[in-house]
């Protein structure tokens, strides 16, 4: 185990760097466009597959070769300060990635989370966590998508609809959490992998979103769809142990597949929100420096001056929480739910910042010709998916008091 640093080691930074050079030169200037498109920005991706930013390599070195946990995180601040809805149509298959890594066997994980990243032969294959349904968003102890096994053929028979997908549809690999048997409830959920041209596997409605318009969220449509044993994660084995626990004791001792999934990944998406607040917050120290009213620049008066300390203020405590999370999370394990304190304190920065930098913009930061504008509506998806605001602070209290907070 390292020591807890703020210290970036010489490789951290060079990525910070390169990152932050990619979303310079190719990210932001194509951010309003895909923004006003709302479709998935291919050509972007493809540049980052390109330099290997968009590759399984990379995302296994972020994830797994770096012993402080910090280099996945600042290379999502400095890519979503490029822009929120790009940078989650870069990174939305991490997501796929860490459930089947996390839930797979050595095998399984060795086969699937690079087909999650692959660019070959001018193609980019995707990969989407399929866990929110039309009635389940939070509450994943609900869901209705059933899973059945023929023993017969050695298959899984899936059936249902999932809501609110990143990349669901156009996504190769999907990763879809499922009812194996309803009486436990969310200790009778499993894990499964969705291959590419199978049967009776659909894309239903594309949102049209208030923010993040260039990453595609879509549903997903189970009719009958069937997969080998194979594709169950961690195998039938596994799952067959874990549910006679759950019927003989009451309980598993096992955290339910979507939500170890979603708590290993709230650093990386508590540092986007931070990105994206970092950028606002650079717009609006820039405006305020270059717009004068009443004969000076306006960062002169206390009001637009003080806004902008606070702004800055806020933004190095969620960066701390965040930076204290990840290496959490690589290093030990969470005593007071530090990775939902960091994605709860980063998603209310994010709108708060954003906020404040159209304030100080004025009119002109209400309109679409200035990026603060899109970086609010961006801003808000961090209050909301991976475990709404309401659910970090649940996660929260449950964890320091010790009791069961409904």
């Amino acid at each position: 185990m390292t020591d807890f640093s703020l210290a970036l080691n010489e490789d951290q930074l060079t990525i910070q760097k390169w990152v932050h050079d990619f979303a310079e030169t190719v990210v932001r200037p194509a951010a309003h466009e895909w923004d006003e498109r709302e479709e998935f920005p291919y050509p972007i991706v493809e540049e980052a597959a390109k330099i290997g930013l968009y590759s399984f390599d990379f995302f296994a070195n972020a994830m797994l070769g770096d012993p402080s946990g910090l280099t996945l995180v600042l290379a999502l601040e400095e890519l979503f300060w490029g822009d929120a809805g790009i940078g989650l149509s870069i990174f939305g298959s991490g997501l796929a990635a860490a459930g089947i890594s996390g839930q797979g066997t050595p095998e399984q994980t060795m086969e699937w989370v690079p087909q999650c990243f692959s660019y070959e032969n001018g193609k980019l294959g995707l990969g989407a966590y399929c866990v929110s349904e039309p009635d389940a968003g939070s509450d994943v102890s609900s869901l209705r998508t059933r899973a059945v096994y023929d023993e017969a053929k050695d298959e899984w028979v899936l059936n249902g609809t999932k809501a609110w997908i990143t990349n669901g549809g156009i996504a190769d690999v999907h990763v879809v959490v499922a009812t194996v048997d309803p009486t436990l409830k969310s200790r009778g959920q499993a894990t499964f992998i969705i291959g590419p041209d199978t049967p009776g596997f659909s894309q239903g409605q594309k949102y049209k979103k208030h923010g993040i318009r260039a990453s595609h969220t879509a549903e997903v449509v189970l009719d009958g769809v069937r997969v080998p044993g194979s594709h169950l994660l961690g195998g039938k084995e596994k799952l067959d142990a874990k549910l006679a626990r759950a019927r003989e004791a009451g309980r598993t001792g096992d955290r339910q597949p979507a939500m170890a999934t979603f708590e290993a990944t709230r650093p990386a998406v508590a540092a986007m929100a931070v990105g994206v607040a970092r950028g606002a917050y650079e717009e609006a120290l820039r405006y305020a420096q270059e717009r004068h009213a009443f004969g000076k620049a306006i960062i002169q008066n206390q009001s637009v001056a003080f806004m902008l300390a606070d702004m800055a203020t806020e933004i190095d405590a969620a960066r701390l929480l965040v930076h204290r999370a990840a290496w959490l999370s690589r290093n030990g394990v969470y005593k007071n739910a530090e990775g939902s304190m960091s994605k709860l304190k980063a998603g209310r920065t994010a709108v708060w910042v954003t906020e404040r930098a159209i304030q100080i913009h004025g009119g002109y930061g209400y309109t679409r010709e200035y990026p603060v504008e899109r970086m609010h509506r961006d801003a808000k998806i961090f209050d909301i998916f991976e475990g709404t605001e309401q659910i970090q602070q649940l996660v929260i209290s449950r964890a320091i008091s010790g009791l069961r907070i409904e």
